[in-house]
């Protein structure tokens, strides 16, 4: 790392595949009064980040174009209205951007230290999916203890970190994957049922376990492929959270009935757009709740695989591919 004020990072030639990532060399982003700038040690792959590389999902404005929404390191600087943060410490946190680098800024707010006992791959790969997963299927859904809950692609990172929050506040969870190893990673991370959806249509999985009821919550990010099984699936006042929609946004020839007769409800949301107040929040619930579970080791980020950071375009291809379990990380020298 350069100590004249410059730094390494990805970026991208334009618009496509994997090969428009290169590293590029220009100067360390400097920390506004509620910011707090980290030398990464470690940045987590996520797919909102092959969105933004193929045009998809650009970041908010005043957000940094660099690629990477969590990074794991220690604070090398700070605005002079940041609280409770020190110089040197380990940190993890939630960016708006600007993660595949190696400084990064993150909101003061949107900064936690790293779970005791923990390297920085394994806190690169928690942000994203842990604050993700507490704001729909915590805050928003209302998971509580006792409750059935169906958690699509349970393979992903978000997929991992569902399962294992869900299974940790209490409920019994329901999954799908693409494979049997998939399926029995699922298992080991306390799933229920895990349902191969190549072999096994999942709404006739789950109304089997659950005598014909179907599950309180499902977690989705498949979209309008599965939006009709889906409401299918629920049980009467269940509720529907949609994060993602890898088959397409529009639904065609749906039966909305069901909505109605068994009084469902359907919500969303993305993280990125969120304002910095409404990230504080979940980042406080996380602090209170998840963080002690992380040091106690109750709950962990899978890591399927870790690239150098000037394999990016490697990281990305092996995440579209589509055959990781859990989250992939990029590490820095």
């Amino acid at each position: 790392m350069s100590s004249d004020g410059s730094m390494r990072y990805i970026t991208i030639s334009g618009f496509g595949g994997p090969e428009v990532m290169s590293v590029a060399t220009g100067p360390r982003p400097k920390p506004g009064p509620n910011d707090v700038l980290v030398k990464v040690s470690a940045a987590g792959v996520n797919r909102p980040d092959v969105a933004q590389r193929q045009g998809s999902y650009p970041p908010p404005p005043g957000a940094s174009p660099v690629l990477g929404l969590e990074v794991a390191g220690k604070v090398v600087a700070m605005g002079e209205e940041v609280e409770g943060v020190e110089i040197g410490a380990r940190v993890c946190g939630l960016a708006n951007g600007g993660g595949y680098a190696e400084y990064c800024l993150l909101p003061a707010g949107q900064v936690l230290p790293v779970p005791e006992g923990m390297d920085d791959v394994s806190a690169a790969a928690i942000p994203e999916t842990f604050f993700t997963v507490w704001a729909n299927l915590f805050r928003m859904a209302g998971l509580k203890a006792g409750q059935d809950v169906l958690i699509h692609g349970g393979s992903s990172g978000i997929g991992t970190t569902a399962i294992q929050l869900a299974k940790a506040f209490g409920a019994r969870v329901f999954t799908t994957a693409g494979t049997a190893e998939k399926c029995d990673a699922c298992v080991a991370l306390g799933a229920t049922v895990a349902v191969n959806y190549r072999e096994r249509d999942f709404v006739e999985a789950v109304k089997a376990a659950t005598e014909g009821r179907g599950v309180d919550i499902i977690l989705d990010m498949v979209g309008a492929a599965y939006f009709q099984r889906n409401l299918s699936a629920l049980a009467r006042d269940g509720c529907l959270s949609m994060i993602a929609f890898l088959s397409g946004s529009k639904a065609e020839d749906v039966n909305l009935a069901p909505i109605m007769v068994k009084r469902l409800k359907v919500t969303g949301s993305t993280m990125r757009p969120r304002t910095d107040a409404e990230k504080k929040a979940v980042r406080d619930d996380l602090a209170e709740k998840v963080w002690p579970m992380l040091a106690e080791g109750r709950v962990r980020p899978l890591i399927d695989r870790v690239f150098a950071f000037e394999e990016a375009a490697e990281a990305h291809r092996r995440m579209e591919a589509g055959d990781h379990i859990g989250k992939i990380v990029l590490t820095f020298d």
